[in-house]
Parts: structure tokens; sequence; C-alpha cells
């Protein structure tokens, strides 16, 4: 006859038949040791640490101007000078501080305002209704319209791409967190719940606000690609950051304005745009594997 010792403790990742439990989290992770993973985790990490330590490699600043005006591309100015004798690199550089920070900053708060207001219909059916036929109003207005229109509201600079940005994204996660609410809450698990007596909050935070995890990141992901494209279409048309403060956006505006005379003066914003939009887009299609991998 065998005894069980009363001292041996169970780990903290097992159940108590012995079976391990997944890690919060972990399939995140495993979309890092995929090769788009891998490439897109090289490149975010690369490019927010340029962006961040920007004012350590560059203590000059981004306004530092010299007499040469529109050098083309050299070892000392690999994007080049603009009209004014600023390196167009170092400009560059600071402009993508200013986009990452941008976006890293509205993205979240939309995801987290557009999920709430996606979930409100489990309080009450009426109250879902109204919020979602709120959101069919901003879906019905393209993208940079509705860009345009905050900003000339609410003003130009950062401050009016944040909110242009936020109130874009709120259809987009305002919907499908409405989707998951619709799908999930009609879920035998969930009715049970309910027979049991275990309340609206409980219900959704303990099953209905999990599952609308995994398709609020990967849209986030997606969404931020869209959210450096609007910057850049709303700073192309001078309603975005204003100079002489850089974004890659109103470096394309001011570049377009000298194409003739230096054809490479939008070249390093371009680069720099499609190589954040490339990281994103491959952190996108990472996440998507990992979530949905069973």
């Amino acid at each position: 006859m065998t005894t069980t010792d009363p001292t041996t403790t169970v780990p903290a990742d097992t159940d108590p038949a012995g079976e391990r439990r997944p890690v919060p989290g972990a399939r995140y992770l495993q979309a890092f040791r995929t090769p788009r993973g891998i490439v897109a985790g090289a490149l975010v990490l690369g490019l927010a640490l340029l962006a961040a330590l920007a004012p350590v490699l560059f203590p000059g600043g981004y306004d530092e101007q010299t007499p040469d005006a529109l050098l083309p591309v050299s070892f000392a100015h690999p994007f080049g000078t603009d009209e004014l004798g600023r390196d167009i690199f170092v400009r560059s550089v600071y402009g993508l501080r200013t986009d990452l920070a941008l976006v890293l900053y509205a993205v979240p708060v939309s995801m987290v305002l557009g999920t709430v207001l996606g979930l409100l219909g489990a309080v009450a059916g009426w109250l879902g209704t109204l919020t979602q036929r709120m959101l069919d109003i901003i879906v019905g207005f393209p993208g940079l319209i509705l860009g345009i229109s905050v900003v000339l509201v609410v003003g130009t600079g950062f401050r009016g791409l944040v909110v242009s940005i936020i109130l874009i994204g709120l259809p987009t996660f305002g919907r499908l967190a409405r989707q998951v609410l619709l799908t999930q809450q009609d879920r035998e698990y969930v009715l049970a719940a309910r027979t049991l007596g275990i309340g609206r909050w409980r219900i959704m935070t303990r099953h209905i606000l999990p599952n609308t995890l995994d398709p609020i990141l990967v849209q986030g992901s997606v969404f931020i690609v869209q959210a450096v494209f609007l910057e850049a279409g709303l700073s192309i048309v001078g309603l975005g950051i204003q100079p002489p403060e850089p974004s890659l956006g109103s470096l394309l505006n001011l570049g377009m304005r000298y194409v003739e005379q230096a054809p490479t003066y939008i070249i390093g914003p371009i680069v720099v745009l499609l190589l954040l939009a490339l990281a994103f887009s491959l952190l996108t299609d990472a996440l998507n594997e990992a979530v949905n991998r069973t």
C-alpha cells in the first residue's frame, strides 16, 4: 500500500489532476517563434530603439540647420539634406519617434474604448443597439475625410491626430467586440452560468471578455498600420504635425515641393514609413497564426 506525502506540493501551473495548465499569454509569445514573428519582432524592436535613442544618437536635434541645402544622398547624409540644410535621415528618425508615440498612445485607447462600447449590449440590449447605430454613423465617413473633419474642429498637431485615430478606430473594435458578445452569450456554458444565478458582471469578465482579447489584439496590430498611414495622409495635406516638428507625413509634405530639385528628398521618409508598416503587418500575420493555432 502506498501513501502520499502530505508535504508534496503541486506546481502552480498544474491542476489537481496533474495536467499542466496553459500559461496566460503564452500563445502570444508563440507568435515570435515563427519566421514572420522573428522578422516582425526584430523590425519593431530595431525601429523602437532607434526612435527612443534619437536624442542620444543625434544630440543636435532635428532642426539643426547648415548651409548645405538639398544635398544628394551621401555617406555623411544617408538621405540627403532638405531646403534648410537639415539632415533628412535625422529628421526621419525623429519623425519615426513622433509616429510611434502617436500610434502607441492613440491605438490602445481606441481599442479599450471601442471594446467597452461593443460590450455594452451585455448590460442592456437597447444600449448595445444604440451604440452600434452610433458606430455605424462613424463608419459612414471615409477615414481621411473624418480625420480632416476632426482636425478642423480639434486643431492640427499631435492632439488632433490622437483624437482622429481614436475616433476612427472605435467602430472597428466596437463592432468586433459586439460580434464576439453575440456569439458567446448564446453558448451553453454562458446559459448554464445564468441558470446557476451567476451575475452579468461575472459572466462578462469570466467568459465573454477573455474571448474578445484574441481578435482585438490582432485587429489592433492591423489598425496600427492604418493609423500610421492616416497620420501620413493628414500631414501631407498640412493638417497633421506642424513644422518644424517632423513626422513621416510632414516630411513627405515638404519633400514633394522639392521633388524636381532633389528627387531623393522623399525616399528616406518613404523607406522608414514602409519599414514601419511592414513590421506591424508581419506582426499581424504572426499573431493571427498564433491565436488560431489549435
